[in-house]
């Protein structure tokens, strides 16, 4: 059995998927931690769901029937323990999002694993390896400081193997579920959508056992390191990059955003001349070749990822995604220009909060009214995400000078111009 936290469309189109392909006849008891929309959803139709795989006007449609048993965290916290310290669970894994991590409170997904945990080593339920798939760097360090945190200490016989996961799935549309009772002849109210690309690296420490994810394309590496870093960079710094100048210049999803050559340009560029010359490349992968990989899922118009849902909580992505572009960009002697410009793009959204044209863009970030109050002071603003940088005067330099040319023409026109 697989205990998993985080019953978010990313779980069911990403990790629930590979189990059920692994074809061994693993089950996943799935745990809401707040809403309880698709536990309800869930039960009702026996725990089954459909995943579309959707690739331009291409769909198709399968079902997952992975997750046999679902749990409502608030008001089901004691069965979420048990389940935790159950022998008969082998492995546990996550999709809680960064801040999740920091929230150790009893009722919280660390408090309910942290406590399932305990109860599992004074039962005797046997090792367990415990998998953060969330998009962190060194996710597996993450979570057993995260666990040991609200325990006192790490419990004996639990691993925490670092994992990269890499699939593209935009929320659900009433179109989607439309389309998908269509396809399959029945309404479906917990479906998912994901681009046909699926990744997933694992290092290998599994004492309790494990699915042979393998079977359904999962990678084992004894170091996820390079993956995640290139993933990290490359994914994730283009995409929240096209996020921020996509929504500051009016543009609604990402697919959009690389449809306009301005936009398109900045995205390669950060890639190729700030982004490729950090990265070490993993065994077999060709960095230069994935990054134009990565442009083209992009691309995909029927995923309609909007730009609002990838700038979320760009104080916790940005310094992950972006800035350790840059600062390696510097330590090399070079001047990560394309990477700045997208730092200025995240700091005019996350303050001004208006596009281009004077609409108002919707900003949801735990440091919005914070670095809103700092607005006025660009050095400031900076040294509150990257004190190093905001004391290195060229970076601070550029920055200052893209917010100030954003606020006097506008973000596209600055970036047609850069």
């Amino acid at each position: 059995m697989i205990v998993h936290f985080g019953l978010g469309a990313f779980h069911r189109a990403h990790q629930a998927v590979h189990t059920q392909e692994a074809g061994d006849g693993w089950a996943i008891c799935a745990v809401a931690p707040r809403s309880p929309d698709v536990v309800r959803a869930l039960r009702a139709q026996d725990h089954r769901y459909t995943l579309l795989v959707r690739d331009g006007d291409d769909v198709s449609a399968t079902e997952i029937s992975s997750v046999r048993r679902v749990l409502h965290a608030p008001t089901e916290t004691e069965q979420v323990v048990r389940q935790v310290a159950d022998p008969a669970t082998r492995v546990i894994t996550l999709t809680i999002t960064e801040k999740a991590y920091a929230d150790t409170r009893p009722g919280s997904a660390i408090g309910l694993l942290a406590a399932g945990l305990t109860r599992r080593g004074v039962d005797g339920g046997g090792p367990v390896a415990v998998v953060s798939c969330d998009n962190l760097l060194a996710n597996g360090r993450r979570l057993r400081e995260a666990v040991r945190n609200a325990c006192g200490s790490v419990p004996e016989g639990v691993s925490f193997p670092a994992t990269v996961v890499d699939r593209m799935v935009p929320a659900t549309t009433r179109e989607d579920l439309a389309t998908a009772a269509k396809l399959t002849g029945w309404e479906d109210l917990a479906a998912v959508v994901a681009e046909p690309y699926s990744q997933w690296v694992l290092q290998d420490d599994f004492p309790g056992g494990r699915p042979a994810w393998e079977r359904a394309g999962a990678r084992f590496v004894a170091d996820v390191e390079p993956y995640e870093r290139a993933k990290l960079r490359i994914l994730n710094g283009a995409h929240s990059t096209l996020a921020y100048t996509g929504a500051l210049t009016g543009v609604e999803h990402v697919a959009d955003a690389l449809g306009d050559p301005v936009l398109a340009r900045l995205a390669g560029r950060l890639i190729r001349e700030d982004v490729l010359p950090t990265l070490t490349a993993p065994p077999g992968v060709d960095l230069r070749e994935y990054g134009e990989r990565v442009l083209a899922r992009m691309r995909n118009r029927a995923l309609r990822h909007r730009c609002a849902q990838i700038a979320m909580d760009g104080s916790l992505k940005v310094p992950i995604r972006l800035l350790g572009t840059v600062r390696d960009r510097l330590a090399a002697g070079g001047m990560p220009r394309w990477a700045c410009l997208a730092v200025a793009a995240w700091l005019r959204h996350v303050t001004v909060s208006a596009d281009d044209a004077g609409r108002p863009v919707e900003v949801s970030d735990p440091r919005a009214d914070e670095l809103r109050r700092l607005a006025h002071d660009p050095r400031g603003l900076l040294a509150a995400v990257a004190p190093d940088l905001a004391d290195h005067a060229e970076v601070a330099g550029r920055i200052r000078a893209d917010l100030a040319d954003f606020a006097a023409y506008g973000v596209r026109d600055c970036l047609s111009g850069a």
